[in-house]
């Protein structure tokens, strides 16, 4: 497959963004509007996000089936592609509607008010599915070279980073025009919220109509078992010219392209990574959540800094993208994603100190080049597991973010319920401290685990089960 163009790179990793900002919204402000807007109880506002992450962690596996499943998508636009403006379609019109007040309802008792926003965010969040899926499983279509996969990797995540910074720079310019700039966040900000969700849709959409006139996706993408020409008509890296007629040359291996959904099942990576995965998205999203609570219940600081401490995490990530793809080609993903956990666990190690203030910057740089590398790294490992079987590469991005967001709508939910008030007493300064120590923390030793048992293993090997497979199949 030929090299991509300068133009495919930037057309695809814009192609994410309106997901990223709407994401970036989702998990830094979310917990902030329904606490501090609109006086939600915690454990009513960790069912808000829970519902969401349930129907997006539902319907990822089953976009990813149907991708794989389709051919050439609604009218022969692409079956990637399809998903893909179905989800930006639903993202669009839903979105704004879970940042503003309830319309008509504003004053009712939270159990009414639950009612109306919980269709707004299943909507959104079915969109969110389909764009995340589709635009992750045009990776492998794209190009086969696992170079150019890192490298879209880190464009896409390069984007995501940008999306981020962007929010919070609006973030921080709203909310610094507010009456009560220094106070902390209240009713009165709702406004705030509300435009800045709409200016989120505005640009996201926008660079969607950028992302399907610059990326051409191709109908059929090469994920059929080369044979034997006019020979025995077994793949040749198991024929090795053993008949009478030659062999064309060796591209994809028998067992790449004969995999499916209920081989993945039984593939013991598959899991590693799935869990793997899932504790960099533990870590990433546990910590852009309650990062914002942390800066004004457990620090005090003025609310502008739920925008400026953000910024500099993700400045940080923006920064460190750059290096991750040299630095993974010198020493490999493994271990690119060991030195990430390590930099996101001395920033828990720091923020354990106490009351350190303003000096939040340090451990918020740590954090942004620990996250980066993480999703990144983990990203590539995925990418590599499905190695040329691209056939059913969308399973396999569904399947990896239903184990994400699953877990992190159950984490949030317990971590809200353990929260039995707010701002009522001593030990709630310190609870979102904790959080963000413990929460990060842990997903990132979990992470070391599994990445122990990776060590021994060469993530997207499959040749040993060729011949096996062949005499199955005899």
């Amino acid at each position: 497959m030929a090299v991509l163009s300068y133009r495919q790179w930037f057309c695809y990793g814009v192609g994410h963004v309106l997901n990223d900002l709407c994401a970036a919204m989702w998990w830094s402000y979310l917990l902030v509007f329904f606490h501090c807007v609109e006086n939600f109880t915690n454990s009513l506002a960790g069912y808000l996000l829970l519902i969401g992450q349930i129907t997006d962690g539902l319907l990822t596996p089953v976009v990813g089936y149907e991708s794989d499943r389709s051919t050439t998508g609604m009218f022969g636009y692409g079956r990637r592609k399809s998903w893909h403006l179905i989800g930006c379609v639903c993202v669009a019109v839903s979105f704004p509607f879970t940042f503003n007040l309830c319309i008509g309802c504003s004053g009712d008792p939270d159990w009414a008010q639950f009612i109306y926003y919980a269709p707004f965010i299943v909507i959104f969040q079915c969109g969110w599915a389909a764009t995340q899926i589709s635009h992750l499983a045009l990776i492998p279509d794209l190009t086969q070279s696992d170079t150019e996969r890192v490298s879209l990797n880190a464009i896409r995540y390069t984007f995501t980073v940008s999306a981020n910074m962007f929010v919070y720079a609006v973030a921080f310019v709203l909310l610094n025009k507010s009456s009560t700039s220094t106070a902390g966040v209240s009713v009165a900000d709702a406004p705030t919220f509300g435009y800045l969700s709409i200016i989120v849709v505005a640009v996201g959409a926008l660079c969607c109509v950028v992302f399907h006139i610059g990326v051409k996706e191709n109908n059929n993408p090469p994920r059929q078992l080369l044979t034997c020409v006019d020979g025995c008509g077994l793949p040749p890296s198991v024929c090795k010219g053993s008949c009478t007629n030659s062999c064309i040359a060796d591209t994809v291996s028998y067992d790449d392209a004969m995999l499916t959904w209920k081989d993945w099942l039984k593939n013991g990576q598959f899991y590693l990574l799935a869990v793997l995965y899932m504790c960099t998205r533990l870590t990433v999203n546990i910590g852009q959540a309650y990062l914002p609570l942390y800066l004004s219940e457990s620090l005090k600081l003025p609310k502008i800094y739920i925008a400026v401490v953000p910024l500099v995490v993700f400045i940080s990530g923006f920064t460190s993208s750059f290096a991750i793809q040299k630095v993974s080609n010198y020493i490999g993903v493994k271990l690119t994603h060991f030195f990430g956990c390590i930099m996101v666990l001395a920033a828990c190690v720091w923020i354990m100190v106490g009351d350190i203030g303003l000096y939040v910057i340090g451990p918020a740089v740590l954090i942004g080049c620990g996250n980066s590398t993480l999703l990144v790294m983990s990203l590539s490992m995925v990418a590599r597991l499905i190695n040329r079987d691209t056939g059913s590469g969308a399973f396999v991005y569904g399947f990896m973010s239903f184990t994400d967001k699953l877990s992190n709508g159950i984490v949030v939910v317990i971590i809200q319920t353990l929260q039995p008030c707010l701002k009522c007493c001593s030990y709630c300064e310190y609870y979102y401290q904790d959080v963000l120590i413990y929460g990060p923390g842990a997903s990132c030793v979990l992470a070391l685990i599994v990445l122990l048992f990776l060590s021994f293993q060469t993530i997207g090997d499959r040749s040993r089960k060729v011949v096996a497979s062949i005499n199955e199949a005899d």
